[in-house]
This record gives structure tokens, sequence and C-alpha cells, in this order.
């Protein structure tokens, strides 16, 4: 196995990410209601295999050991989601106080091992109570994000500096309302350009609400852009459906939050669809609230061209009737990802420039089907290839002048993927499913190791 020799600034921050609905379990304990994923998971044909997070990783009652796993292998950090209907089972309204102590309750031991707490607000699992009253398609949804934030905040805000409104609003939007493939499972673009401006609407509107329960707060948005290539010859269509997809990936997200603007034709391509009524006066003044840092999630390239010939596109992204997504090239993670660290790199200096802000890459990680060997270890040689192609992706981009300030793994532990169910491993920790044991990878090895060499420069 190459050696991963790199350098990274003095301060870099090291640490690994989980997702509350992805690890925690206990689905109906301490007065947690159900969520959309709770429910989207037990619709058949939504999950793989049927699977759902009733049970996960069980984190919810083995956090001290988790804990006690993320100091062994020396992280400075732990970036984990707060279950909204944890805390605020009816959506809107009275606060669990049970919900918001468990929290507390992981807070604490972190702090109690120098390892410090970044926390996400929401990371897909919005209380159904909510969806059953149109969900991020109600306008009203910013307040309710918003007094949610505050009772959080509230709560933690003593002890939590580094708060994130929102995890990926890209797929909380257009793969949720557009594409389906996440809950609720819609398939309406109109719909997921509506979703999309209230979740930019919520993350706007909160952002004060934090600076004023923690006065100081360092806040975020943590966004999923892609790399947008199209094909290496071309033509003129082609590099409108670069345009197109990029809008959709990307623009939707960098135009409203950084530049107060949608991004240049997003607007005239989606007229067929919509109005934009849903866009009133003021909400991109909200929707630009300054930050302190930008959260970067990245895996993969997108690779695009335009439809010919009367083909008939699937692509449902807003704008995109006429864009077809092609194949990625190998190699490929076993999500069927391609690997390239250029994009990565180039990724990382786009996010950079789009916001003027610092950079966390808050999620970057590969699935592989990895099993417990005969010795008892988890050897994953294709991981701790991913990882260091991708951190020497992340030092080429410092050495170009992106200012980035840490690295999170995804993710610290294997757990429920989304529509893949538990068919899916992204953990540097594996977890048997039957007896929820944990045995730390060759690639979460490899990464406490990384991290001791940075720390003993």
């Amino acid at each position: 196995m190459a050696t991963f020799t790199r350098t990274f600034p003095d301060g870099f921050i090291w640490g690994a990410a989980t997702a509350s609905y992805q690890i925690e379990g206990a689905h109906d304990e301490d007065g947690r209601s159900p969520s959309i994923w709770d429910t989207f998971s037990r619709t058949p044909g939504k999950v793989l295999g049927g699977d759902t997070g009733d049970v996960a990783c069980d984190h919810y009652h083995r956090y001290a050991e988790d804990i006690a796993l993320m100091s062994d292998l020396g992280l400075d950090a732990y970036r984990f989601s707060v279950a909204w209907p944890r805390v605020i089972p009816t959506g809107t309204g009275a606060v669990n106080r049970a919900g918001l102590d468990f929290y507390s309750r992981l807070v604490d031991g972190l702090l109690e091992h120098g390892i410090r707490p970044v926390v996400t607000l929401y990371h897909w699992d919005l209380p159904q109570s909510l969806d059953d009253r149109g969900g991020w398609l109600n306008r009203e949804s910013a307040r309710w994000f918003a007094d949610y934030s505050a009772a959080v905040v509230g709560a933690l805000g003593d002890r939590v500096s580094h708060w994130t409104t929102l995890n990926e609003p890209w797929c909380s939007s257009i793969l949720s309302y557009a594409i389906g493939a996440h809950a609720p499972g819609h398939q309406d673009p109109l719909e997921a350009m509506v979703a999309a401006h209230h979740l930019m609407l919520a993350h706007g509107t909160a952002v004060p609400v934090i600076r004023e329960h923690c006065p100081d707060a360092e806040v975020s948005i943590t966004l999923n852009p892609s790399q947008v290539w199209g094909p290496e010859d071309g033509d003129e269509r082609d590099a409108d459906a670069v345009r197109r997809a990029d809008n959709a990936l990307n623009g939707l997200f960098f135009g409203p939050i950084f530049h107060g603007a949608y991004p240049d034709g997003f607007l005239d391509d989606t007229a067929r669809l919509t109005d934009h009524a849903f866009i009133r006066n003021g909400d991109l003044s909200t929707m630009s609230a300054p930050l302190d840092n930008l959260g970067v999630n990245n895996y993969f390239p997108t690779r695009v061209r335009a439809a010919r010939n009367g083909e008939e596109s699937t692509n449902r992204m807003p704008g995109c009737s006429s864009v077809v997504e092609t194949d990625p090239r190998p190699p490929l993670t076993d999500m069927g990802w391609e690997m390239s660290p250029e994009s990565h790199r180039l990724i990382l200096e786009r996010s950079a420039r789009e916001s003027g802000l610092p950079i966390y890459i808050t999620e970057n990680g590969s699935a592989w089907p990895d099993t417990v060997s005969e010795d008892g270890e988890v050897h994953d040689p294709e991981r701790v290839s991913y990882l260091h192609g991708h951190l020497e992706a992340v030092a080429d981009a410092i050495e170009n002048g992106v200012d980035i300030r840490g690295y999170f793994a995804w993710s610290l532990l294997d757990n429920f993927e989304w529509a893949y169910g538990y068919e899916k491993r992204f953990g540097i920790v594996h977890v048997d499913y039957d007896t929820l044991e944990r045995t730390v990878k060759d690639s979460g090895r490899e990464y406490a190791r990384i991290i001791a060499e940075h720390h003993s420069r």
C-alpha cells in the first residue's frame, strides 16, 4: 500500500461524519415521532430489501462506545445531525426534553474526549407531521425550521459553536421532489424548484436565529456541488447541456445563497414549468445571509450531453429535459460512482470562488463490499486508495490557494444508506448489522495514522 505523505496547514481539522436517521435507531423511543424517512422506508419498493432505520447502528444507545472509537482514531471533530422529530415530535410547538437530552449527553461526551461537535440541524429527516402539512412545499417551512433551530441552538449553544443549517438541499429538493429517489418520493420538477426555494429560505431565516442564541457561532450550510463535464468532442448543444445541468446541480444553490440571484438562464430555462410566483420580494436577500464557512460534500463528477434527433431524455431536473446523463468512467466505487480526484479538486476551487468563504470538506468517502476476514479484520484497500487520492486533491487545492480548514470522512460507521438500505457500506468502521459489533477497517487505521502524523509535526 502506498504511503500518504502530503502535509496540511497547522490547525487543520480531521473528523468523521454521520447523520441521525442513518445511525441512531430508537425510532419510537423517548418521544420521537415518525419522520418522512420512516414513512418512505416502509413504503414497498422504495428502499432496497425493505430496510428501515428502526435500529440502524443503535447509536442512540451506543453513543458512548462510538465516542470512544472516535477518540481511538484521534478525531479532532465529529459532524452529526439532530433529528427534528426527536426534538419537536409534532414538528412545531412543544419541545421534547428527552430528545434534547440525548444530544446534550452526546455533546458532553465528545467534549470530555477533546472532540469538537459540529452540528447539522437538518439532514433530511423532516417530521412526518410537517410533511402532512405540505413539507418543504409549504412556505411556512422556513419559520418551522427557524423555530426548531432556536430550540436546538438554545439548548446546545453554550457548548457547540459550529452550526450547519442544512445538509445537501439538492438532495432534499431535486432528488426528493423531482427524481423521487428520496423521501417523500415525488416526481415533479416544479415541486422540486419550490422545495429548493423554501429550503434556502429556511436556511437564511435560521442564520440570524442561530447567531442570536449562540453569539460566537460559526454558521454554515453544506452543499453537494458536482463538477459537470460534457463530451470531449461536444458541440454547442452539449455545451448548453452542461450549462443546464450545472445550473440544476450547482448554480441553483450557489446563486441565491452567495450572489443573491438565481443563476443566468435558469429562470428562462424553467419558464415553461412555472411563472416563478413562489419567489417573493426579499426572499433572495434572506437566503444570502452572511456565513462564516461553507461545507462541501463531494464524491464524484457528473457527465452529460445533449439529447439528439428526437431522443427523449428522462432527466427530471428543472430545466434539463434536453439533457442526457452519460455513463461514468471507470474506476467506479460499489455505488457505481466515478472516482475522480481531479473533479474533487476542481469543485473545491469552484466552491471557494463562488462563496468567498473558508471551506470544510464535510463529507467524502466511498462504498465497497466490505467483509470481516478470517483474521477478524476488514481489509478495504480500495477505500484506502480513494482516501489517499482525494486527500491528494485537497492538498493540491490548498496549494492552489483555497482556504480549506478541515476534512470529514464519510462515514464514521457503516449505516443505513438511504434508498440502498444496508447494502452499501461507506464506513471506516465496519458494523455487523446482526450483532452491532464495530470493527475498525484498514481505512480507519490509515486515517488514524494520517491524523497522528499531522499532529506530530
